[in-house]
């Protein structure tokens, strides 16, 4: 998805409508899931450590390996 497609859903999540806005959340999160594993995947292909990933989310050290770490 292009960032031209994440602005629209971003705007439709602010509809008037509550079910239009309800999916574009929802494909938000998919998106924004999907947008964050690459991130990672990147991160840690060029040697950052799984603390900095997290500080850099918000989150554990724990938590970050727990939901993108092979083990």
């Amino acid at each position: 998805m292009d960032t031209g497609s994440i602005h629209t859903l971003a705007a439709s999540a602010g509809s008037d409508d509550p079910i239009v806005a309800l999916n574009a959340i929802a494909e938000l999160h998919r998106e924004l899931d999907r947008v964050e594993a690459v991130a990672v995947r990147r991160a840690r292909n060029s040697g950052a450590p799984w603390q900095l990933i997290a500080m850099a989310l918000g989150v554990s050290r724990q938590a970050v390996h727990k939901k993108y770490g092979r083990g």
